[in-house]
């Protein structure tokens, strides 16, 4: 039977104090999931939640009863998304950057969840190449939306915070940590799921190597006839079954709004 988890109450003492961290007050709300799923997120700057996020959660396998990790959550986007559409979960943010970790902790307080369909969400203030969970517990799936940038191939931002959440920043950190840090949290046949720009698509697949297999990828086309900008790609932990290109998801209609398919996962929470 399933157990009611600690989906209240940690941190709380922390999160009321009056020297909270100077990224609560200067915080905007914002909903997604048509208002089922609020969000502190940074006033000016910084990384801001997206389509992506929303999303990310929906292609995730998750079943009711399992653990997830979403490595580099930022603020909770897909976590708290994930948690809206699949009860009984058990989840863990991993982010580095203290402002958005910060932030999420407040969103855990701020979207109220239920003890009697959550079993646990926490947040983790780590670098995803060093969090080891404390009892080594292994993962059902992980989800992950990365920075897109690598050095060398991009201008930063001025804004260090956004910087970080968009693009790497140093040398000793790639896309490919991403993945092995992913690789190295899964049980056996647990799943890797990914947003990407499509033009990384190559290199998403490269990295999986032979410690991933059963890969399907899974393009985001903006309309009907226009090319692919955002690419999902899922894969199990050392499942040998051959690659497979899913049809994908049109986001938009010709007169710019949401298809019935897309508007079924940004709107009522559906899986993709």
């Amino acid at each position: 039977m399933l157990k009611k988890g600690n989906c209240l109450g940690l941190l709380e003492e922390y999160l009321l104090m009056d020297d909270l961290p100077f990224t609560i007050s200067l915080a905007d709300e914002i909903t997604v999931l048509n208002k089922k799923v609020k969000l502190l997120q940074l006033a000016e700057g910084g990384f801001r939640t997206s389509l992506d996020s929303v999303m990310l959660a929906a292609a995730c396998p998750a079943r009711p009863g399992e653990k997830v990790v979403d490595m580099g959550c930022g603020v909770g986007g897909a976590t708290f998304c994930l948690l809206f559409r699949v009860p009984f979960l058990s989840v863990v943010g991993v982010e580095r950057e203290k402002t958005y970790f910060d932030l999420a902790l407040r969103n855990k307080l701020l979207n109220k969840l239920d003890p009697d369909t959550c079993l646990d969400v926490s947040f983790m203030h780590a670098d995803i190449r060093d969090y080891n969970p404390l009892d080594q517990q292994v993962y059902d799936h992980v989800i992950v939306n990365p920075p897109y940038y690598e050095v060398g191939h991009h201008t930063p931002s001025p804004d260090k915070v956004k910087a970080q959440a968009l693009g790497h920043q140093d040398d000793n950190m790639s896309l490919e940590d991403w993945i092995l840090s992913g690789h190295r949290l899964l049980r056996s046949g647990g799943s890797f799921t990914i947003i990407y720009p499509t033009s990384g698509a190559d290199r998403i697949i490269c990295a999986l190597g032979k410690k991933f297999g059963a890969v399907e990828i899974i393009p985001l086309w903006p309309r009907k006839g226009e090319d692919s900008k955002r690419v999902i790609i899922r894969a199990r932990k050392g499942r040998k079954s051959p690659c497979v290109l899913r049809s994908g998801l049109t986001l938009h209609q010709d007169d710019g709004r949401y298809t019935f398919e897309a508007d079924l996962i940004l709107r009522d929470g559906g899986s993709l």
